[in-house]
């Protein structure tokens, strides 16, 4: 019988009231413990960090420390459901951050939706951290939040675009070599155009994948359509060549490779068989894929890959972030660059030596790969 993981997390949940607690990194036993933590000894590391703030890496929690932030616009495929609703999916990847790469991160839900509002306060609270890992805030607002706070002095990173566009090129270069297809030549349809769809259509664009689809609710987004936002827009000047129209359906067919980042239930076995010979299909919408792997295998499909943890090749951002942030903390990064995310990608695929059908990328519990991926970020930093 098939476990029912949403009862389970709400036990879990319920009983140990979140999954984050904060505990002290000195003892304090003694009124010297007291004196020299707090007051007054407290004071000389305050007085040189208010002289010298260069030094507060070197002198705080800010060297290892990442503010999570949402304003829970776009939670999992959950939609809008506010800071509170988001609040469970920031301390579960806090705990991500802590486990797999060392990383002290930190929820923080907003009581608002307004871009700018966000951007103050993000500026406003980065003082106390080393770095910013934007979640769930849904497009087009996240592109301009992130690109507002770029030059904070800290790597800001949206996780949701440049965290899944990472794992899925990991994936894809794996998967492309299973079915004995060439990266270069992979016709490949993306499904859901918001901030995942949008990243992961530039990555695979800049890594040499030449024929690209983006599909949002309205259909196959080509020059011209209308509907279409600037972002959008940029993206249709390099996508969709043969001026593709119409829905899902139309778009796949004759295709190598579908990536959904978009809804349950919206790719049909149907579909999968109108694609080309030896198919992939990453159905990555969460908490429910857009197809189930079953069907999918059945329809045809030889390699399948989900973002969850209960079925085979999970692409999962968390393949990613902590390495990520690691390899940026250590080497003092300012930002995280497209070569970062570059070398994230390959060193991601590589830890996969054999490729096959069942594993494209490697198991999120393996605690090297943090280590990979931050060493590669670091020397590509």
């Amino acid at each position: 019988m098939k476990k029912d993981y949403g009862k389970l997390a709400l036990e879990q949940t319920k009983k140990t009231k979140g999954k984050l607690e904060i505990r002290s990194k000195v003892n304090l036993e003694s009124r010297e413990d007291l004196a020299t933590a707090y007051t007054p000894g407290v004071a000389a590391v305050s007085r040189l960090l208010a002289e010298k703030p260069e030094l507060a890496s070197q002198y705080s929690i800010k060297a290892n420390s990442v503010a999570v932030v949402s304003d829970g616009s776009a939670v999992l495929g959950l939609g809008n459901i506010g800071p509170l609703g988001a609040l469970p999916v920031m301390e579960g990847k806090a705990i991500l951050f802590k486990e797999f790469a060392g990383v002290d991160a930190y929820p923080i839900v907003l009581n608002t939706q307004d871009p700018d509002e966000i951007v103050k306060t993000v500026k406003n609270l980065a003082p106390g951290f080393g770095g910013i890992n934007l979640e769930d805030i849904a497009a087009p607002n996240c592109f301009y939040i992130e690109d507002e706070l770029q030059n904070l002095g800290i790597p800001v990173f949206h996780d949701d675009q440049h965290g899944t566009a990472v794992v899925v090129l990991a994936a894809l270069i794996n998967a492309a070599k299973v079915v004995g297809k060439e990266m270069k030549n992979l016709q490949v349809v993306i499904n859901g155009a918001g901030a995942a769809g949008q990243a992961v259509a530039k990555i695979l664009l800049g890594f040499g994948v030449k024929e690209l689809i983006l599909v949002d609710s309205k259909g196959a987004i080509y020059t011209g359509r209308g509907q279409l936002d600037r972002n959008k827009e940029k993206l249709a000047q390099l996508t969709n060549k043969d001026r593709v129209v119409g829905q899902l359906d139309k778009a796949i067919a004759g295709k190598d490779v579908f990536i959904g980042v978009s809804k349950a239930g919206l790719l049909t076995q149907g579909m999968v068989r109108s694609m080309n010979e030896a198919p992939i299909v990453f159905a990555m919408a969460n908490p429910n894929p857009e197809i189930e792997p079953a069907l999918a295998k059945k329809a045809g499909a030889v390699v399948v890959g989900t973002g969850r943890s209960d079925f085979p090749n999970q692409i999962n951002n968390v393949l990613a972030f902590p390495g990520i942030f690691r390899g940026a903390l250590d080497r003092g990064a300012k930002r995280i660059t497209k070569e970062m995310k570059l070398a994230a990608a390959l060193a991601l695929a590589k830890e996969v030596g054999r490729p096959h059908s069942e594993q494209i990328v490697p198991s999120p519990l393996d605690k090297k790969v943090a280590k990979k991926v931050a060493a590669a970020v670091y020397k590509a930093a």
